[in-house]
């Protein structure tokens, strides 16, 4: 077998219907779309209309709201952070906050803060200065010797 001999499997490939081609293509003319009518023309859009009955997307009710005073937090794991750390990224030393770990590549694009995730684990002793963190993650970081410290309105 040549590459020159590879081809598919009598029938696995369908040509696709040209429509409007002429009368003896048998899709000419109207083009399968019927006579007349709105729905014959080019530009129809009428999804949601049921012939003037209230349509069903307008017969639901509406549901909750949406809070625009909702802070959006950038959650990090305690698992990247000591990951970020052993690459040398993040000096556990200093205080680790916003601005160590946009620098860091932890963190794009800082939000309202940064809360803390109890996933993965940590070894070294860091202080964070973070906008909240979870019971879990703060027990985890005092278990390995460091603090959080909370200096946002979320605790």
């Amino acid at each position: 077998m040549k590459l020159n001999e590879l081809h598919d499997n009598e029938g696995a490939v369908k040509n696709r219907t040209r429509v409007g081609r002429g009368i003896g293509s048998g899709k000419g003319k109207t083009g399968g779309r019927g006579v007349k009518g709105q729905k014959s023309r080019s530009g129809v859009a009428i999804k949601g209309f049921e012939g003037g009955q209230m349509p069903l997307h307008r017969r639901l009710p509406k549901r909750g709201f949406t809070n625009i005073f909702a802070k959006e937090y950038n959650t990090v794991s305690l698992g990247r952070v000591q990951t970020a750390i052993d690459a040398g990224k993040l000096n556990a030393s200093e205080t680790v906050s916003v601005e160590a770990l946009k620098a860091a590549g932890i963190v794009k694009r800082v939000k309202d803060g940064v809360r803390l995730v109890a996933d993965g684990e940590l070894k070294v002793a860091v202080t964070f200065e973070v906008a909240g963190a979870s019971k879990t993650a703060a027990a985890a970081v005092e278990k390995a010797g460091g603090k959080v410290v909370v200096k946002g309105a979320q605790a």
